[in-house]
């Protein structure tokens, strides 16, 4: 079976800087306890909505979005995503087919959303769809075209570049309505995005044979740094850095782990060095337990299996690390949606 990881998908953006709105949608076909067609929707990492197939309903995931928003927002939002659900089983299908497929479990996702820098006024639009945790198909904005790496998705490039009013839709949409629902957004949730929490940094280690991990948790906004020091210098060997995972609170978690013999951690000053925000914390005392791995390692552990029997709820999305599917962005069906509709492929 392919391996495949959980990735918490985009920039890591505090809030004076660049800004993010991004959607994230995923279908599934096959044998799975679980909704065909999930839909989140992200500002600066967090969540602001969610929607899926088993409950028909889109619905604030924040306070802020709740008090701004009413019915008529959210009935919108519903009813274009019922539609959009039925578009992604048959856009599903298309892909088994072309892949020559008929059996198994099998995904066909979209991610988009903008960029808006609030100090240079600098802004960009991406829009991505993969199969199967591939790249399967891409907008090139600045073209005004799309691109895929895979003979399958020649048709639908062809299809959709040849459609001018798609292309110019997608360019209204990502040049304009996204930043224009961005801002909208980030205004609604200025209080809640502003906030800055320091992150707490142990050394953490199973036994004196075991790597030892820099956990670095409870952090907001989630751009950080992990750097391991040796001897006062930036030491990159044998380290292995971890992938960015939400708390439960709205707070991240990374790790970043290095392999070294007990002699060498003996013999040499190893220290972990956290940045976030403009601020440093550095740890060098090592807990041991031999017996247990730290509970904040096991909660994010049981975050991400958890997200994959409910794919999209925080934000994730199923993804093969070799390749690397990245997020972009999408377009508009009318100026009451910060949503975009999707063509069949």
């Amino acid at each position: 079976m392919r391996s495949v990881m959980l990735l918490l998908l985009g920039a890591h953006l505090a809030y004076a800087g660049t800004h993010s709105l991004r959607y994230f949608y995923t279908a599934v076909s096959g044998d799975i306890d679980f909704p065909e067609f999930t839909v989140v929707g992200l500002v600066d990492e967090g969540q602001f909505m969610y929607f899926d197939s088993n409950t028909k309903e889109a619905v604030p995931k924040t306070e802020w979005m709740k008090q701004n928003e009413g019915a008529g927002y959210w009935d919108r939002q519903t009813q274009g995503l019922i539609g959009t659900h039925q578009n992604f089983k048959n856009n599903i299908q298309v892909a088994k087919e072309r892949f020559n497929q008929s059996t198994g479990v099998h995904t066909f996702q979209q991610m988009y959303g903008c960029e808006w820098d609030d100090q240079t006024g600098a802004t960009n639009g991406l829009r991505q769809f993969g199969y199967d945790g591939e790249d399967f198909l891409s907008l090139d904005l600045k073209e005004l075209r799309y691109i895929s790496p895979v003979q399958q998705g020649f048709p639908t490039v062809q299809k959709w570049n040849n459609n001018r009013g798609l292309l110019e839709d997608n360019k209204n949409y990502y040049r304009t309505v996204c930043i224009e629902w961005l801002k909208k957004y980030l205004q609604y949730g200025k209080s809640s995005l502003e906030k800055t929490v320091s992150p707490q940094v142990s050394l953490l280690q199973r036994s004196s044979s075991s790597p030892v991990t820099c956990h670095a948790t409870g952090f907001y906004p989630s751009g950080v740094t992990i750097t391991w020091m040796r001897n006062g210098q930036e030491h990159h060997e044998d380290v292995e850095v971890g992938e960015l995972l939400p708390n439960e609170d709205g707070t991240f978690q990374k790790t970043s782990t290095i392999r070294v013999t007990p002699d060498e951690w003996k013999n040499n000053k190893f220290s972990c060095v956290v940045e976030h925000q403009g601020k440093t914390k550095t740890a060098n005392e090592i807990i041991t337990n031999p017996d247990t791995v730290p509970m904040g390692i096991i909660v994010a552990a049981v975050v991400a299996a958890v997200l994959l029997v409910v794919i999209g709820v925080a934000g994730f999305m199923v993804y093969k690390k070799k390749n690397g599917f990245k997020p972009l962005s999408g377009s508009d069906d009318g100026s009451n949606s910060s949503a975009i509709a999707i063509p069949q492929a």
